[in-house]
């Protein structure tokens, strides 16, 4: 394993990656993910991670993030930071910023980056306990096809399962939980409906209707969980050491769903909605903190020389905007609407966005890591 991420640090990679909430990932331990590390940053690597509890586990995750970059000697950058449990709204995200805030203090580089919906998004197949993916889908698919196996598979989430997040305890119930993507046309008339509402029409019990839908998908069920709190978000983003990530794949036309197939408005919305919604409505951060948070600071995350900045001798990468009209349009209803009030893009000092419509120009360059020979 250390000898394929070497090759792949020298290939270019920007560092190693885990999602620590979903199998087989989950099933890694923190000295292996620490010996890992050890390679991907003699390369210059960085570690960013889905931590393996966005929940009520969320600091003790946090310092296992820490513990990995630290041991490992390279910096950390936790995706999509939450506090996805509703009992711990208003004092887990601050408890788990003093736990950055400690480690930044001894010299650790660890930072993170996040979203703007209290809505996050993922497969139906997460509301299932870790170890019936044990061996893979086609043994997850004997699995919750045995009424026994179900029967356990219930009473876990209700009661919890050793090494799983318990998302369904995250989002406060079946009720918040939101097919958007079922991957099968007879199940298609369900998205938009919550998990309690498909269970009523079916005359299931919600964990049997989400069994069923993952088992009916030709690839991958999603869903999207609503788990957040707006307070929690704004605390996030008083945080020096947040940027802003969207989650989402590209789309391969404007206006259509991401290639992994979820429909978030976070994949249209998200970076408008930093400016429209927590400078200009809510002044939860100033507009030139903003502007940091979207551009040099990710650049300087990511290691990247001469982007972020506008300067002599940087790549002219540009976004103009009125700050007036500004606005995410992207809901839940409809997720694929594009933003308002961005008139022109420059990517590589080329026009890719012109009063606001695509020109066509496709200037983007392949950007490697540091380790690549």
């Amino acid at each position: 394993m250390k000898a394929i991420m070497e090759k792949a640090m020298k290939a270019g990679a920007m560092g190693m990656t885990t999602a620590l909430i979903y199998p087989p990932s989950s099933f890694a331990k923190t000295d292996e993910l620490i010996e890992m590390a050890k390679v991907a940053g003699k390369y210059g690597g960085i570690y960013a991670s889905h931590m393996r509890d966005e929940g009520k586990g969320l600091v003790t995750a946090v310092r296992e993030a820490i513990e990995i970059g630290e041991k490992g000697g390279l910096p950390v950058e936790i995706f999509h930071l939450k506090a996805a449990y509703q009992p711990g709204w208003g004092t887990l995200m601050k408890k788990a910023g003093e736990e950055v805030d400690q480690a930044r203090a001894r010299g650790v580089d660890v930072a993170a980056d996040m979203y703007l919906y209290t809505a996050g998004g993922t497969g139906l197949e997460a509301v299932v306990p870790s170890w019936a993916f044990e061996g893979g889908y086609e043994k997850l698919a004997e699995r919750l096809k045995d009424p026994a196996v179900r029967i356990r598979l219930k009473d876990e989430i209700k009661t919890g399962s050793p090494g799983w997040w318990n998302i369904v305890e995250a989002s406060g119930g079946w009720e918040n939980i939101v097919l958007v993507n079922a991957r099968n046309k007879e199940n298609a008339k369900f998205e938009g409906k919550n998990l309690a509402e498909i269970a009523r029409e079916l005359n299931k019990e919600p964990a049997d209707a989400a069994f069923d839908l993952v088992l009916g998908g030709e690839g991958r069920v999603l869903a999207i969980y609503h788990m957040m709190s707006e307070e929690d978000i704004a605390t996030a983003l008083s945080f020096p050491w947040t940027g802003i990530g969207s989650d989402a794949g590209a789309s391969l036309k404007p206006g259509e769903v991401d290639t992994l197939g979820l429909a978030h408005p976070r994949a249209y919305g998200n970076f408008p909605r930093l400016i429209a919604r927590y400078v200009r409505e809510k002044k939860v951060i100033s507009l030139p903190e903003a502007i940091r948070k979207l551009t040099s600071w990710a650049a300087a995350r990511m290691r990247l020389d001469s982007r972020g900045l506008i300067k002599e001798g940087c790549w002219a990468d540009v976004v103009i905007f009125d700050y007036d009209k500004i606005q995410d349009r992207a809901t839940y209803e409809k997720p694929f609407l594009s933003p308002e009030g961005i008139d022109y893009v420059l990517v590589n000092g080329v026009v890719v966005v012109e009063k606001g419509k695509h020109t066509g120009a496709r200037p983007g360059k392949v950007i490697y890591g540091p380790g690549r020979k």
